[in-house]
């Protein structure tokens, strides 16, 4: 089984380091970084020092060197990321409240499978979910609606990498 990741419009850098922290943990073969999503220096960053730098030194205090472990990579167009995916036989997977959203538990794991997670406060953009192949939704058993970005993405993870590879 192959997992990657797509974070598409993660605001916070900690969240970042807490989702490549949890890719690591998981195996994630890669994490692909899109739109305004804080990503860790690059080979190829063109982004003026000073600013991957400090970027980089905010997503290293809660990945604690994940961001060295797991591959990644920046793409700015998520479309762009999905049909290149897609085209690899990659099951896209968005995280995500909607009408037609499959409970995360009941969701068949796919041998290859990319996770889209979506922006903390208005989640994956209707054009994007259109792209998806499945659309997966943790139930929430409180008061509150969601989950943080980074904790649904550790139990998203946890469902496909260890549940799911045991139901398959």
């Amino acid at each position: 089984m192959s997992i990657l990741i797509i974070a598409h419009n993660i605001r916070s850098a900690y969240n970042v380091g807490s989702i490549l922290r949890s890719a690591d943990g998981f195996g994630v073969e890669r994490v692909i970084f899109t739109g305004y999503t804080p990503y860790p220096a690059q080979a190829d960053d063109t982004r003026l020092p000073h600013i991957h730098q400090k970027l980089t030194r905010q997503i290293h205090k809660t990945a604690l060197g994940a961001e060295a472990t797991v591959a990644n990579s920046y793409v700015e167009d998520p479309a762009h990321a999905i049909r290149e995916l897609k085209a690899q036989d990659v099951t896209i997977m968005a995280l995500e409240q909607a009408p037609n959203a499959v409970l995360l538990q009941k969701v068949q794991a796919p041998q290859n499978v990319a996770l889209l997670l979506g922006e903390e406060v208005h989640g994956i953009d209707l054009h994007l979910l259109k792209m998806c192949d499945v659309i997966a939704e943790i139930p929430m058993r409180g008061q509150k609606e969601s989950f943080n970005v980074s904790v649904a993405t550790g139990i998203a993870l946890y469902q496909l990498a260890v549940v799911g590879a045991f139901s398959a």
